[in-house]
């Protein structure tokens, strides 16, 4: 997996999702993001403890549309994050790892990785595609 540094110039909205299961997607559920709070004693290590890296799930949402004013609007906010994709829908075991490697790489560039995790699916290019989003910043 190619983890790249993106700088996010505008933020993403979603509507919020009632009952939301992130490792439960499916082809016809449309663009999702979930975010996950990352457990503070595990998010500057280089080898966290893969069942407690990821503490919560923060939120979930569907993409909104570009006139929606529902209430509870959820975003992945403008700013810089680590980024990786894979042209395919990973599962919960594989995207764990994902973000295990997300941080162990931003900490080798002397990165201070976010205690925030932001998960997204969708269809782009003719195939399904999960993308993960870890903000850093400088250390």
């Amino acid at each position: 997996m190619e983890i790249q540094r993106l700088n996010l110039l505008a933020p993403l909205y979603y509507s919020p999702e009632a009952e939301s299961d992130p490792f439960s997607w499916r082809e016809g559920s449309g663009e999702k993001l979930y975010c996950f709070e990352i457990d503070e004693t595990q998010r500057l290590c280089f080898e966290p403890d893969v069942k407690s890296l990821i503490k919560k799930l923060l939120f979930g949402g569907n993409a909104a549309r570009p006139d929606y004013a529902g209430g509870g609007r959820l975003e992945l906010p403008v700013g810089d994050y680590l980024f990786a994709q894979e042209r395919e829908i990973l599962g919960r075991e594989q995207i764990i790892a994902a973000a295990v490697e997300i941080q162990a790489e931003g900490l080798w560039q002397r990165l201070e990785p976010g205690n925030r995790l932001y998960l997204r699916y969708l269809f782009e290019d003719g195939r399904f595609v999960t993308q993960l989003f870890r903000p850093f910043t400088q250390s």
